[in-house]
């Protein structure tokens, strides 16, 4: 097992790394002069020169990239051009906002989809079947960025029950959680459905039904446990778009998180603040991925096996 999770995060750190270096060229590919941004365009070209060396902007490309890497390691990201801050500190202030956004989604959907999936899976081609999946179905065709208004109409305006906006307390987390974990449940219960399908019929399932397990036992010890594979993969691609910010969501329900800071430094043009972002981003979905193949490892050891390095 301490092989298998050395050579994972091995493979992690040479993706991050290409990562990082992706980043960078791809920020310094964007059209526009942030010295313009910092100073305005009618600055004086002294000022700007000066302004320029002093954030190193004049020096080549492979030597920016070179002092870039080794600022990464000390997890130094830069500073705000709008508030002048450090993007390290801004991006840790904002980050527990959207994993708390996450972990409410997440929880929503596993406690809707796995009932239902189970249960659609179990009454394959019953009533219960049939209004799963079109739950299921209505979950994926509607957008956020619909059903979010729709909530705070319902929720907020015409109950009273949640606030409109903002992260004040428990009570304005239920609706942009809500607004993820539907269509996360409705995603999920399609997928725990038809893993769950493809085990019942298996030879080791009906050797522990004919030894006299009941239902509830099979399903749970034996089933559950073989179909968690593609489960675990589609938890860990959503808690991993969760955790990197829902853009539309965060922006929706001014929910101050690492989505919204996005969207707040694009429309200001701070660009470093932009580039922490993605790279924020793109370091949540390693981070997910590597924790999806360690769970992998403990849900069915024979993968750890077969890939022993």
């Amino acid at each position: 097992m301490t092989k298998f999770v050395l050579a994972r995060l091995a493979s992690a750190l040479l993706i991050i790394f290409g990562v990082s270096c992706l980043v960078f060229m791809l920020m310094h590919l964007i059209p526009g002069d942030p010295i313009d941004v910092m100073l305005g365009e009618t600055a004086h070209p002294t000022d700007k020169d000066a302004l320029r060396k002093a954030m190193g902007l004049h020096l080549p490309l492979h030597i920016q990239l070179l002092h870039y890497l080794q600022r990464l390691l000390h997890l130094d990201l830069g500073t705000s051009i709008h508030s002048g801050r450090a993007v390290t500190t801004i991006l840790l202030e904002r980050f527990p906002a959207t994993l708390e956004l996450g972990a409410g989604a997440i929880t929503i959907a596993m406690l809707v989809a796995f009932p239902l999936g189970i249960f659609a899976a179990l009454r394959q081609h019953t009533v219960i079947d049939a209004g799963a999946m079109a739950f299921a179905l209505t979950g994926v065709s509607i957008p956020n960025f619909w059903l979010g208004p729709l909530l705070i109409m319902g929720g907020a305006l015409w109950l009273g029950w949640f606030p409109v906006s903002g992260r004040n307390g428990l009570l304005s987390l239920v609706l942009p959680a809500l607004t993820l974990g539907t269509a996360m449940a409705a995603i999920l219960s399609r997928m725990i459905r038809s893993a769950v399908l493809e085990v019942i019929h298996e030879d080791f399932i009906r050797t522990a039904q004919a030894k006299g397990l009941g239902a509830t036992q099979t399903v749970f010890r034996h089933a559950l446990r073989n179909a968690l594979l593609p489960v675990l993969t589609l938890l860990g691609l959503q808690f991993g778009a969760l955790l990197s910010g829902a853009v539309i969501t965060e922006t929706i329900f001014s929910w101050p998180g690492i989505g919204s800071l996005m969207i707040e430094a694009i429309q200001q043009r701070d660009y470093p603040i932009v580039q922490g972002t993605i790279l924020w981003i793109s370091l949540m979905y390693i981070g997910i991925n590597l924790v999806t193949d360690v769970l992998y490892a403990l849900a069915d050891p024979r993968i750890r096996l077969r890939h022993p390095s």
